[in-house]
């Protein structure tokens, strides 16, 4: 592949967006934390052992590797693990949840600050999660002799396309990963198209279905005493919602309200930048509503909107019916493991093609239901909070695809195994 044609691009790309990204810096922080290890800048590996490299681009990510973050310090506790992100948000929940001896930002994929950034850090592997293929990274690791595994690997129905158009070029960079680990077998027939030797290529599963296996159907009243609510009180969740989405959700909740009065809203926005956003939905619909930071010290109110971070799991479990967001919205959907989990009925949107497998489990098996506007959701929401038994046999069908399809954490590391 001709490298510097694609740093080339990648630099107009960023000098094009800068703008934006000073815009973003000054308004929001976004972006200013780390700068100089996003630069390549990190500081270097102090250890007398060469760690393990997981990087998880934001919470999706880190959530998802962390069973098998745990699996490997179980395993192999003599390899300390080293997690970069992107974003803020996923960094502090990787500080939260992750077994690792340091954290730091992922590089820009310009040579020198992979470079740089590999030369201080002195992996003994990489593992890169879900899409994350960088060109000038993946070489860079290949001319130091590291390995570079994809876990938890994925090729949406909405990139194939793209991939394939370059898929001459594409193939020559995924020269540069060692091991494949799938999601499914049409993620894994997607990659072999797109020119992955074969005999790399594993379909291990989903390691969201592992993060899932935690839940407690009887952590509800634990949450909900923990938020001030009692234990008969109807409870929406909407969970990882984004713009376009809040409008149809708060639709649906003020129109079954008119049915059942005491029903309450948790509401969390995929994006917490957003909240004020949200805020401003919230008090054009004449909605009283209350951050979830501040219960139990303040009374609740009709909405809850969540406003912290990692928490958003759990709170499925206070749920008795929960949407699953991104999804009325062409973004792709989000987990609806976790609050299955809790053996919670599920809705969620058309636009679930990120995780089009699970969505075709959770409909043939009866634990979740597709909705396509606000009257439909209203709908679904008021039946099954006047059908309990309805909504408990989803609730448990959900429970059982949980169960049935764990296990990928573990057939990840027995692969990762021969590099360690």
């Amino acid at each position: 592949m001709r490298y510097w044609f694609y740093s080339l691009g990648l630099g107009a790309i960023l000098v094009g967006g800068l703008p934006v990204f000073v815009a973003q810096a000054i308004l929001r922080g976004k972006y200013r934390r780390g700068l100089p290890e996003r630069l390549g800048r990190m500081p270097a590996w102090a250890g007398p052992v060469p760690p393990v490299w997981l990087h998880a681009v934001s919470v999706g990510e880190v959530m998802a590797a962390t069973p098998l973050a745990h699996e490997l310090a179980e395993r192999r506790p003599d390899l300390p693990l080293l997690v970069s992100t992107v974003t803020d948000t996923g960094r502090n929940v990787a500080e939260q949840r992750l077994p690792a001896k340091q954290f730091v930002f992922f590089p820009v994929d310009f040579g020198w600050a992979v470079e740089s950034a590999l030369d201080r850090l002195r992996p003994r592997i990489v593992l890169l999660t879900e899409t994350e293929i960088w060109p000038n990274f993946l070489r860079a690791c290949g001319a130091r002799g590291i390995p570079v595994v994809l876990i938890n690997g994925r090729i949406s129905p909405r990139s194939y396309p793209r991939y394939r158009r370059v898929r001459r070029l594409f193939a020559r960079v995924l020269q540069g990963i060692r091991l494949f680990c799938m999601q499914t077998p049409e993620d894994a027939a997607r990659v072999l198209d797109l020119g992955a030797p074969a005999e790399r290529v594993h379909v291990v599963g989903n390691l969201k279905f592992d993060l899932a296996v935690t839940g407690d159907p009887q952590d509800g009243s634990a949450v909900r005493q923990m938020l001030g609510l009692p234990p008969s009180l109807p409870i929406l969740v909407a969970g990882s919602t984004h713009r376009g989405e809040e409008a149809p959700v708060l639709g649906a909740f003020q129109a079954v309200r008119r049915a059942v009065p005491d029903l309450t809203l948790l509401l969390a926005p995929r994006h917490p930048e957003r909240l004020a956003e949200v805020e401003g939905l919230l008090e054009r619909g004449g909605l009283a509503w209350v951050r979830r930071s501040r219960l139990p010290a303040s009374p609740a109110a009709p909405v809850i909107l969540v406003d912290t971070m990692g928490e958003l799991a759990r709170l499925y479990a206070a749920g008795t019916v929960v949407y699953v967001g991104g999804s009325l919205v062409p973004i792709g959907g989000h987990n609806v493991l976790e609050p299955a989990a809790y053996a919670r009925p599920v809705l969620f949107g058309p636009h679930m093609g990120n995780f089009a497998e699970m969505a075709r489990f959770f409909l043939e098996q009866g634990a979740g239901i597709q909705v396509h506007d606000t009257d439909g959701l209203a709908a679904v929401i008021l039946r099954l909070l006047q059908e309990p038994a309805a909504a408990d046999r989803m609730g448990e069908a959900g429970r059982t695809i949980v169960d049935t399809h764990r296990g990928a954490g573990r057939r990840t590391v027995d692969l990762l195994e021969a590099l360690l």
